[in-house]
This record gives C-alpha cells, sequence and structure tokens, in this order.
C-alpha cells in the first residue's frame, strides 16, 4: 500500500520556500526552527533530491525544488482555505442540521416551532426525521436528536428539557362498560392496547410508595404510534398508557378519563441529544438553545 504524501513536510517546505528563510518561516508557523529544517530535510530524504541550496549568504531552490514549489505552495493554501472556512462556519450559524424526533412530539411539538427558527437564522437549514423507533445519532449521521425516555443513554450526551409523565387512560364508555381498575393488577382483567415498537410486548409498571405491580397488557390492538392509539382509546377499544402530551385536551375535554392516579408510572423526559465528543458546529448549538428554551416553557397540565 503507497504511503500517505507528507502533506505538512510540504505545506512546511512551502513557507520556507515563500520565506526565503528557515528561521521567518518557524517563526509564521510557530514552530521551531529545527523542526522546519527537520520537515525540509525529511522531504528531500523521501524524494531522494535536494530542495534548498542555503549556505551563510545564499537561498535557492534547485531545479527540483522549482518544479515541487508551485505544488507545495497549493497544498498549503488550500489547507489554510480549510481550516478558515471551517473556522468561519464554527463561528457563524450556517449549514443544515439533520435532527431526528420522535414522529408525533415531532409533528406536535417540534415543527411549529421551526419557521421562527429559521427566519430568524436563514442560513441553517433542517433535515427533520421523524420516528418512533429510537434513532443511532451517530451511526445515521444525526447533527442531534429529540428523545423521550427514562433515561437517554449512556453513549450521548443529553440536557433534560422537561418531564413527560405517562398516564394510563380510558374512555368512559369503556369504563362504563367495564369498570374502572382500583389497582394495576385488576388490568389482567381489562382489554389494553399495547404501545411499542419492540418485537416483545411491554411490561406496564406502577408504583406508590414502597409498593409495586407489573403487569403484561393483552388486549386487541397494539401500535407503535401514539397518534394511532388515540382513536381506539376515545372509542373505547380499550385501556392505554401514552404520554401526557397526546391526553391533555381528551382529558381536559372529558373523552378519556385518567385512572389510578394513586399509582406513578416511571417518569419520562424530553431530551436533547448530541454525539458525545468534540465542539458542535454552531448550526446545531443555536438550534439546540432554541428548542431548549422552547421545550422547557412547556409544562405538564394537571389531569385528573
Amino acid at each position: 500500500m503507497a504511503r500517505l504524501p507528507d502533506l505538512e513536510g510540504l505545506a512546511i517546505f512551502a513557507k520556507v520556500a515563500e520565506c526565503r528563510s528557515f528561521a521567518e518561516a518557524a517563526a509564521e508557523l510557530r514552530l521551531a526552527k529545527a523542526t522546519v529544517s527537520k520537515a525540509v530535510g525529511r522531504i528531500e530524504a523521501r524524494l531522494g533530491a535536494r530542495l534548498i541550496i542555503r549556505t551563510a549568504r545564499r537561498f535557492e531552490l534547485t531545479d527540483a525544488g522549482r518544479q515541487l514549489v508551485g505544488r507545495a505552495a497549493h497544498i498549503l493554501a488550500e489547507g489554510e482555505a480549510a481550516e478558515d472556512a471551517t473556522r468561519a462556519q464554527a463561528r457563524s450559524p450556517r449549514g443544515l442540521v439533520r435532527l431526528a424526533a420522535p414522529m408525533s412530539f415531532g409533528t406536535m411539538q417540534v415543527a411549529p416551532l421551526l419557521p421562527d427558527f429559521l427566519a430568524a437564522f436563514p442560513e441553517i437549514s433542517i433535515d427533520l426525521h421523524l420516528s418512533d423507533a429510537t434513532t443511532d445519532v451517530i451511526g445515521e449521521g444525526f447533527d442531534a436528536a429529540i428523545r423521550i425516555a427514562v433515561q437517554p443513554g449512556a453513549s450521548l450526551a443529553a440536557q433534560r428539557l422537561c418531564e413527560m409523565p405517562r398516564y394510563l387512560v380510558g374512555s368512559p364508555a369503556y369504563l362504563d362498560r367495564h369498570g374502572r381498575p382500583r389497582h394495576p393488577l385488576h388490568l389482567t382483567e381489562h382489554r389494553c392496547i399495547g404501545y411499542s415498537y419492540t418485537t416483545n410486548t411491554e411490561a406496564w409498571r406502577f408504583t406508590r410508595g414502597s409498593k409495586s405491580a407489573s403487569v403484561r397488557p393483552s388486549g386487541p390492538l397494539r401500535v407503535n404510534n401514539g397518534d394511532a392509539m388515540m382513536p381506539a382509546l376515545i372509542a373505547g377499544t380499550g385501556l392505554g398508557i401514552l404520554p401526557e402530551f397526546f391526553l391533555r385536551e381528551a382529558i381536559e375535554s372529558h373523552r378519556l378519563e385518567r385512572l389510578l392516579p394513586d399509582w406513578s408510572i416511571p417518569l419520562g423526559a424530553v431530551y436533547w441529544v448530541t454525539p458525545p465528543e468534540g465542539p458542535l458546529p454552531k448550526r446545531v448549538e443555536v438550534l439546540g438553545s432554541y428548542l431548549i428554551e422552547k421545550l422547557a416553557q412547556q409544562r405538564p397540565a394537571s389531569a385528573s
């Protein structure tokens, strides 16, 4: 396998040729003079040709040096331009942000916030990917994600935005026909609607003080999206558990009733998650700050 070019050595050679002095090139590059001299010697040894003739009174490129200096100078200029462009982008918010969010939360809570953001930052564009499956932020090349979870995942940098309670609910019509459960274990006698995007049925877990109960629901319907569950809940198909933001309006309008309010379901939260290492690009940083501010202002409505 061919060795990679010594780009650093070529760039240093170009700077020496530009300055016509090892000492001046070292000063401009903020390197030791010995480091500059070794880099040029390394290139000469690699190419098998002398590039510079230097004495106390003379500094001159050899034929090989004159043939190489143009391309070496181009390498130096391209490297400096690439760094300048990256620094400018890091300081100024511009470019594409790939953002993942849960389907319904993204539609209902995130998407309405984006027009004002894009108006304020016209050089930023957003690719919003909506899915209720847990997105692999790093593996799928996302800059950031909004995640609703009990724990956002240890492999990512996460900032908690706001709590997201989950409630057990049923419609008055269903409850009038089948009765109201008074204990989590009574749910084994009820038709339940599952909410999961995994292959296994999720257990429902409840706590009250030092007591706990776990129930594996069964019933006529299982969905992987909260919007798909809502019509079945309201129609009285069964009981179900959803995050509070789905249920707020239906509970307030009495189309759904919160059940077992004395028992707690593991509390979820909304998180802003990003890859764990390195500084964030400015475009990601400003979008995160904006969404953190807006979403943190949301407070769950009381439900009874």
